[in-house]
């Protein structure tokens, strides 16, 4: 028996250093990593932290019925006066004269586009380009009737025009929110591409907020992936409760369709420009007579700045608002009636959206100190857009 004892110890002390071997393992497996990195997975995130599962409908039909019969269809044509480049050729007109070239031959120009009805009165927001010199425009509603429109008043600067319809029982689209859009949101666009007749295109708000992409002067575009295409022009921007969010516009396209990104005018912004079109036949903007630019990181840094915010004045129209304020060349401009100013864009957008005769605050520096003082407003002269 004694013979036994010290297998049996043995026995009992392999099986409690493997007990306790296991034990390290499932408890403290980060005792024998030997310095290596132990990487801990997210298995489930706190309630708190979890983004909200939007439960979206399975069908965006509803919001498309509420919209789409005041989404209409606009065709418009347009008498082009040509002659052959043979009349301006020296040679042909030594043997021939004038009397060939005294004939101007006439050509019927048409396109198509799209609107909406705003107003149970026949207002009609849609693109300036889609109606700009028309001679004629015809305009087809969802339910069949057509008529002729007549234009109330165009904005180049913004690519906006509205047109006014003379028909009884119109309907009206609901002007939604587009300060709030997140990129992400579900969007449609309606319109009649390639003159198909009204289509519908689903995608979501790409970005919000584009600028400088050429399109107008005062650009503040919403993109989406919605499919837009020729002929989308002017229609409508709804999001999923049907309501009006953006004037689809323009699209970015290699090929001349859609690619995925397309662009529309903000119901924010279209809104304004609406308003004043049918109260006072157009747009009156606001205008300082200041040249400006952005601030280089160069140039913050020459003028002492941590940051790029803000604005130069590079030039001041003699006796204009800014030089009878007191702005100089040279000044950068930091806020405007207490709000930063970040760029070129922002510092417009303030200006020209403040009602001429009003005054506004303007903050900056000057020889690297600070000044404050008031500038009157006028009104922006009429710019030549093509």
């Amino acid at each position: 028996m004694k013979f036994y004892r010290p297998i049996i110890f043995l026995f009992q002390s392999i099986t409690i250093g493997l007990a306790i071997a296991f034990l390290v393992l499932v408890w403290k497996p980060d005792l024998l990593d030997n310095g290596r990195k132990v990487v801990a997975f997210i298995e489930s995130a706190p309630d708190d932290a979890r983004p909200a599962v939007a439960s979206g409908p399975v069908s965006y039909a509803d919001a498309v019925e509420f919209a789409a019969p005041a989404v209409v269809n606009i065709y418009t044509s347009k008498t082009v006066t040509t002659r052959s480049p043979l009349f301006d050729d020296p040679l042909f007109r030594h043997f021939f004269g004038d009397r060939f070239g005294s004939v101007p031959r006439n050509r019927q120009e048409t396109s198509l586009g799209s609107g909406v009805i705003v107003s149970k009165q026949g207002y009609i927001l849609t693109n300036n380009h889609v109606v700009s010199e028309a001679d004629e425009i015809e305009v087809a509603l969802r339910d069949g009737r057509t008529t002729r429109g007549k234009v109330v008043g165009t904005d180049p600067e913004t690519d906006l025009a509205v047109i006014k319809l003379e028909l009884e029982d119109l309907p009206a689209i609901t002007l939604g929110d587009s300060d709030h859009l997140r990129v992400g949101d579900v969007v449609l666009a309606i319109g009649n591409p390639f003159g198909v007749g009204q289509t519908v295109t689903l995608g979501i708000v790409s970005a919000t907020g584009r600028t400088q992409l050429g399109i107008s002067t005062f650009e503040n575009f919403i993109q989406t992936d919605a499919a837009i295409n020729p002929g989308n022009s002017g229609g409508a921007l709804i999001n999923a409760g049907g309501e009006l969010v953006g004037i689809n516009t323009a699209i970015f396209s290699r090929s001349g369709g859609s690619q995925g990104i397309g662009f529309a005018i903000p119901v924010s912004l279209a809104r304004g420009v609406m308003q004043q079109i049918i109260e006072q036949g157009r747009v009156s903007r606001g205008w300082l007579g200041v040249e400006i630019q952005d601030l280089t990181p160069a140039l913050a840094e020459s003028f002492g700045l941590s940051h790029q915010n803000g604005v130069i004045i590079a030039g001041i129209l003699k006796r204009g608002p800014a030089d009878r304020s007191g702005l100089q060349p040279g000044d950068v401009i930091l806020e405007i009636n207490g709000n930063a100013v970040r760029d070129v864009r922002s510092a417009l957008n303030v200006i020209t959206q403040t009602k001429p005769g009003h005054r506004i605050k303007v903050k900056g520096l000057r020889n690297k100190k600070t000044f404050e003082l008031e500038a009157e407003v006028a009104e922006r002269p009429v710019q030549n857009v093509e």
